[in-house]
């Protein structure tokens, strides 16, 4: 059943991004998928939530432009009115060993998986304030929590998304919007192709790897009302690595 909320899931056509936008639209949600490259990929995630008879509509920009985010942000909020939930999940890795990471790595990973942050959250924040409700929810990692080799970049960038997610909280929570933080560990999608599963199993308690759909029912379950109270908090998904 359509419950009326519409919720924004960036870079929603695929891995965890996908089954977030597909478990948000089975309960109920309007979802608007972005993406960016990967359309084909976003329009088979838009045509199979529609017929399961969800709603999407697309959205297409990249995370690391500024001025693009803002423009079409700004456009689509005053066209639909405000989102209830924002789920930031866009955004890659670039891994190397720190004495040869280039500076092109750095930059790319910081700017689209930190500096994305700004970009979506900023033009879209004072129309959720208005309506003194909504859900912000941010994708960060267990780098970003307890830092891995060959990931200092990413580790960066996804730790500062764990701080600057509890600091929004703070700001939003008297406004009834909710922020928090997933934090997942090694999940079975395309961003762990170059892992060797084997070698790292054994810093996993569980002794599986994630799947997406465990990530995503965390998700809806931080959009619904039930989660009203908890805010400013960073939820592991990871199996017990950390």
């Amino acid at each position: 059943m359509n419950n009326g909320k519409k919720v924004l899931v960036t870079g929603a056509g695929k891995g965890i991004g996908r089954a977030i936008a597909l478990a948000a639209s089975e309960a109920g949600y309007q979802i608007t998928a972005h993406y960016n490259r990967g359309k084909a990929e976003a329009e088979s995630l838009q045509k199979e939530i529609l017929q399961k008879g969800g709603s999407a509509e697309l959205i297409q920009f990249d995370v690391s432009n500024r001025e693009e985010c803002r423009v079409k942000l700004e456009k689509w909020s005053e066209e639909y009115g405000a989102f209830w939930g924002v789920i930031c999940n866009a955004g890659v890795s670039a891994d190397d060993s720190f004495p040869g990471m280039s500076p092109e790595a750095w930059d790319l990973v910081l700017r689209t998986d930190l500096d994305s942050f700004y970009n979506v959250l900023h033009p879209l924040i004072m129309p959720i304030c208005r309506k003194k409700q909504g859900r912000i929810i941010t994708i960060s990692s267990v780098s970003g929590i307890m830092g891995n080799r060959g990931q200092v970049n990413y580790s960066a960038a996804k730790a500062g998304i764990i701080g600057a997610s509890k600091a929004l909280a703070v700001e939003l929570a008297s406004r009834s919007i909710t922020v928090n933080c997933i934090a997942p560990g090694i999940i079975e999608t395309a961003m762990i192709a170059d892992i060797q599963i084997d070698k790292a199993l054994p810093s996993i308690p569980m002794g599986r790897t994630g799947k997406p759909e465990e990530v995503a029912a965390l998700a809806v379950f931080l959009l619904s009302e039930s989660a009203s109270y908890i805010t400013r908090q960073v939820i592991s998904v990871n199996g017990g690595m950390a």
